[in-house]
């Protein structure tokens, strides 16, 4: 077979006219088979190794496939839900908007005291908080641990709600006529524990962001939230606009 055409006296490098190439393939929807392992693309493109290497880990690096030494690369899973990050968001009906069905599996829902959380709620140490934890899945399939502390003062009043199949949002509300209307978030990759990647079925390989939430109500913080999403079906995507120099919108995306 006629190795596919590259530049080999332009002035780019091969491999970055391989990765040019496998973008224009990818974005052409030619791997929907499977993506070819690196001897196969040695073969394809008359390249060496260290060539073929060095452009999957610019693929790799821009999240378009998943190549790991010694196992055949991947094309990246697409993403189903896109939730705009400006914006006081619920899970919930971002994974309802996207036309999957959205269910929790409630581990938790009591009273308790935290003095490190109370701290983040402006309380003091042995305030009782409404305490939450749920099992979040997206079509039946584990993508997130949810966990949230509530002043026990204002959110009582949910804890007798069943939360299989509605947010936490829209039971606060109604039960307790607390409405969120503003929030602080910080988002991090970490490495989950062996009890998170059982929970949420991922494999040794597969990373997880962690989202930490203050969730306010009339600049009082009402709510205190820590959400582990798997790092395969959660990315974050930003637009900006040099011209008007602020941010237009951030998403988060989760299949």
């Amino acid at each position: 077979m006629t190795p596919r055409a590259l530049d080999r006296s332009g002035p780019h490098p091969l491999w970055r006219q391989l990765q040019d190439d496998l973008v224009s393939r990818l974005r052409a929807g030619e791997f929907g088979a499977g993506f070819p392992g690196e001897l196969a693309l040695m073969n394809d493109y008359g390249v060496s190794r260290y060539t073929v290497r060095q452009a999957l880990q610019r693929l790799r690096a821009d999240g378009l496939v998943v190549a790991e030494r010694g196992r055949q690369p991947r094309v990246s899973p697409a993403a189903d839900v896109e939730q705009p990050l400006d914006t006081l968001y619920s899970l919930f009906a971002s994974v309802e908007a996207a036309g999957l069905e959205q269910r929790s599996a409630v581990r938790v829902l009591d009273v308790r005291a935290d003095g490190v959380i109370a701290d983040q709620l402006d309380l003091e140490g042995s305030t009782p908080l409404v305490y939450l934890e749920r099992l979040r899945l997206a079509a039946g399939v584990p993508f997130a641990i949810d966990r949230a502390w509530l002043p026990a003062e204002l959110a009582a009043p949910i804890l007798t709600a069943d939360f299989t199949r509605t947010s936490l949002y829209a039971v606060l509300a109604g039960r307790a006529g607390v409405r969120l209307d503003g929030s602080r978030e910080n988002i991090k990759a970490v490495v989950p524990t062996a009890a998170e990647r059982a929970l949420l079925e991922c494999g040794p390989d597969v990373a997880c962001l962690s989202i930490h939430r203050q969730g306010l109500a009339a600049d009082r913080p009402v709510e205190w939230r820590h959400t582990m999403v798997r790092g395969d079906r959660f990315a974050v995507t930003a637009e900006f606009s040099a011209a008007r120099g602020r941010r237009l919108t951030r998403s988060v995306t989760t299949r």
